[in-house]
């Protein structure tokens, strides 16, 4: 394992070097100082891993990131900075795997590496790959979400544009309009016209409205997989503070699209593995991906309550049934679990999500 870190201070990385030494860890590690850029370069140092941290230089951060996603494509990328800078954290999605608070801390980074590599182990699997592969024809990826996605990323993107995407798709239309003058949005006054409804809900509203409209059709067989998938999204959007709970939520809303791929052609392949492989070749976030893998099993994820454990403690709750309460205690979340049932018995349509 060869991991190359971007820091400032290189006494750092001499001791994130003795320290893996300390666990066992046979790991090389590579400091890029202050002033390397991406012509001399990460890539070129070929890492098995890539740690930065956004705090010193995010611009040169951003692009060291993705130079490795393009020329490393199998290397772990990982992103470090303070907590709460949720604005970059959504950034940083676009290039990195991992974003991790600072400090520079051994355990988080050694565990980090470790359950990405165990995630492409997962989904690089020949018999996974043999039985998606003899799928006649794969739902396709969202394209009014990605689109409207990459949109909301670009400071120079208007109202128009957005409201633009929205007006694409009759139906989906309907259901903004609709939403907007629900009783949770709804500030008095009706709405009749796309622009003024796509303000009120809110980008993140929209975007997660957007991509449930095209992954889940319409359709009688997809009602009770919709309205899961909604329940599901609204509640794992709840379990997290900051960032984390726009990513659980949107996590949430896929957690079953495995379901969407014929359960007969899977044979052993769970749906929730295989709804993660489809993910990856939509091109969704890795955060998403491995929170659709694990789910359902989230004892095999290492580290703090996050994005996974979120999506597996809602979609137990909305599923009704068994949340892993042995995972729980490991991460010091058991105590939580009598609030969270709470919020599951609240009905989602007191927060919108019915309307969808």
């Amino acid at each position: 394992m060869h991991l190359v870190v971007a820091w400032d201070h290189g006494d750092e990385v001499t001791r994130l070097q003795n320290e893996l030494a300390t666990r066992g860890l046979d790991w090389r590690v590579s400091w890029l100082p202050p002033g390397v850029d991406a012509g001399s370069s990460a890539a070129a140092l070929e890492p098995d891993a890539f740690v930065c941290s956004a705090d010193s230089d995010w611009p040169r951060c951003n692009r060291l990131l993705d130079e490795v996603r393009v020329r490393r494509p199998h290397a772990v990328r990982i992103v470090l900075m303070e907590s709460g800078d949720n604005a970059r954290a959504v950034e940083a999605l676009e290039y990195a795997q991992r974003v991790l608070a600072e400090p520079l801390d051994t355990r988080t980074i050694a565990a980090a590496v470790q359950g990405m590599q165990d995630l492409q182990r997962l989904l690089d699997d020949p018999e996974l790959k043999r039985v998606i592969a003899g799928i006649g024809t794969l739902p396709a990826a969202p394209r009014q979400y990605l689109a409207l996605t990459r949109l909301l990323r670009d400071p120079e993107a208007g109202l128009h544009a957005i409201t633009a995407i929205t007006a694409q798709d009759p139906a989906l239309a309907a259901r903004v309009l609709r939403l907007s003058n629900s009783a949770y949005y709804a500030a008095g006054r009706e709405i009749c016209d796309l622009r003024t409804a796509v303000v009120r809900l809110g980008k993140e509203a929209l975007r997660r409205m957007v991509l449930v409209s095209e992954v889940f059709a319409s359709g009688p067989e997809m009602d009770g997989l919709r309205e899961r998938a909604l329940r599901t999204s609204w509640l794992a959007g709840q379990l997290l503070p900051g960032v984390g709970a726009g990513v659980a939520a949107t996590a949430g809303l896929l957690a079953e699209v495995g379901r969407l791929l014929p359960q007969e052609d899977l044979g052993e392949v769970p749906h929730s593995v295989a709804g993660a492989y489809l993910l990856g070749l939509w091109g969704l976030p890795t955060p998403i991906v491995e929170a659709v893998a694990y789910h359902d099993q989230p004892t095999q994820m290492s580290g703090a309550f996050w994005i996974t454990g979120a999506v597996h403690v809602a979609a137990a709750l909305v599923r009704g049934t068994e949340v892993d309460h042995d995972y729980l205690a490991r991460v010091g979340a058991l105590p939580m679990l009598p609030h969270w049932r709470a919020l599951a018995a609240a009905s989602p349509g007191d927060a919108g999500t019915a309307s969808y």
